[in-house]
């Protein structure tokens, strides 16, 4: 069996689901999954299945024979006029024949024959081309009067009749022109985890929402619109740690010494030449990166890796995430399409370049330090470090970095500074939220593993008081921070870091 999926736009008329339905029974295939919702598109049905070899493209010139094949997702265009009837019976039968002979939809009519305005007509029209509109008015001005009141080529005006059109044409604007099959499969993507969380409850404009947000926030703060929160802290041993806290998504670490500079986590590849400039403006000599230490496989973590000259150093669990491009593999969420159509789309939009030069840790525990596994050791900028295993809470392959005799732990998404978020920050960390219900794949698992790290914080950062020092908690989000009772409290300085708008000409 062969699998497919196609986007079938077909009249909101009785029967025509039944239909489209009949023809893929017909060639012996099998309904896997049909979503059709007539509150987003009441045109537009999404189907995907199982055939016989061959039935696939049989099924597909059945449906494109009574034109229900939605083939392609040009970009529709928005007419709006007023046309003035004759006060003649059967003049607006007369008007909808000229409509109908050159093929376009009316989206809007309104008319009053007792009204202010017995004679006026106003019609909204979504065309195909301009060829269609320009013979369309041709036709019409040799018959009425016309008042055109718009005309828009570039989508944005289009009605809800024309959704998914309109929607795609979103998706062009923030991931460029790309082939049209490509895109088709961005539908059904975006399409399957509207269909999964509205079966939740969920309105399905807050999902469609949300994945442009998504989008959107990321391409509009690269260039001359990125910024970044940065502390910079002074270690023993001449040694400097970094934090930067980038618009959208983890934040980034470098630790240096005289002799060695580190990275711990790379944030989005979309930033990747800002993250370099912004480095540069600090004295971090890039070409001079020995490693870089991944925490876990998301793309705000790994993500711009594959753009650095070094070798990255992570979990065997986080190279099979990257393989299979679905953030819950290996876990109780891995069947659920959220996951994985998460990972899709938050791949493209953030330009996901992950290591392609990689030390694999191994696993097998080395010993443990509390409830959690230490599986490796290395030094790193004259420091010790032990890496230690987590429980896959939050993600499968998670692992944390920490020098304990130094006062560093690099905790990944397991501990995070939410207080030391901005408004922004917080918003599009909201999205994924939004998109998946949950970033944790297990969430009662993260718990626990939340519980057992930090209690092997308390102990260290007790340790560290009697020498008048604190563990530094290096989270995956927001500052670096010390544990306070049970708040996480940002260190010292924070300082706002913004790109030269001058370095990226506009386009």
């Amino acid at each position: 069996m062969i699998t497919f999926s196609f986007i079938a736009r077909m009249p909101d008329d009785p029967g025509a689901l039944h239909r489209a339905a009949a023809i893929i029974k017909s060639h012996g295939g099998n309904i896997r999954r049909v979503n059709y919702d007539r509150r987003i598109d009441p045109h537009t049905v999404f189907f995907e299945g199982d055939a016989p070899e061959g039935a696939p493209e049989a099924i597909r010139v059945d449906l494109q024979r009574v034109g229900y094949l939605q083939e392609n997702l040009n970009p529709l265009r928005f007419l709006k006029f007023r046309v003035y009837l004759p006060d003649e019976p059967g003049q607006l039968f007369s008007f909808l024949g000229h409509t109908t002979a050159v093929g376009v939809n009316i989206a809007y009519l309104d008319f009053d024959g007792e009204g202010n305005h017995p004679e006026r007509l106003t019609v909204s029209l979504t065309l195909e081309n301009d060829q269609i509109a320009d013979r369309l008015l041709e036709d019409l001005k040799q018959h009425y009067r016309l008042d055109i009141l718009e005309y828009d080529s570039t989508g944005k005006r289009l009605d809800d009749t024309v959704f998914y059109i309109r929607f795609a044409q979103e998706l062009r604007g923030i991931i460029g022109e790309t082939e049209e099959d490509f895109l088709m499969r961005l539908l059904q993507d975006s399409n399957h985890i509207a269909q999964e969380l509205t079966s939740r409850d969920m309105d399905p404009r807050v999902v469609f929402d949300s994945i442009l947000q998504t989008g959107r926030t990321l391409r509009q703060t690269t260039e001359g619109n990125f910024y970044a929160d940065v502390q910079r802290v002074t270690l023993g041993g001449n040694a400097e740690l970094f934090c930067f806290q980038l618009p959208c998504g983890g934040s980034v670490y470098v630790l240096q010494d005289e002799n060695e500079r580190v990275m711990f986590d790379t944030g989005f590849g979309i930033y990747h030449w800002e993250i370099v400039d912004m480095l540069t403006h600090y004295g971090v000599d890039c070409t001079r990166l020995s490693r870089i230490y991944i925490t876990h496989a998301d793309a705000d973590h790994c993500g711009g890796a594959g753009m650095f000259d070094a070798p990255s150093v992570l979990h065997p669990g986080s190279v099979d995430i990257i393989r299979n491009a679905n953030r819950a593999y290996n876990s109780k969420m891995q069947s659920s399409i959220l996951g994985e159509v998460y990972t899709k789309l938050i791949n493209l939009f953030s330009h996901f370049q992950p290591p392609t030069e990689m030390e694999v840790l191994p696993t097998a525990p080395l010993r443990m330090r509390g409830s959690l596994p230490v599986i490796a050791e290395f030094e790193a900028a004259g420091r010790r470090f032990e890496v230690l295993e987590s429980l896959g809470g939050h993600l499968h392959g998670q692992i944390f970095f920490l020098a304990a005799d130094d006062g560093l732990l690099f905790t990944g998404d397991t501990l995070i500074n939410f207080e030391s978020f901005t408004p922004e920050r917080e918003e599009f960390s909201s999205l994924a939220a939004t998109l998946m219900t949950t970033v944790n794949v297990d969430s009662e698992l993260a718990r626990t593993e939340r519980k057992a790290l930090l209690d092997i914080v308390s102990e260290i950062d007790e340790d560290l008081k009697t020498k008048g020092r604190r563990l530094l908690l290096c989270c995956g989000h927001g500052a670096i921070s010390t544990l306070e009772g049970k708040k996480l409290v940002a260190h010292g300085k924070v300082e706002r870091y913004r790109s030269d708008p001058m370095h990226y000409p506009m386009k």
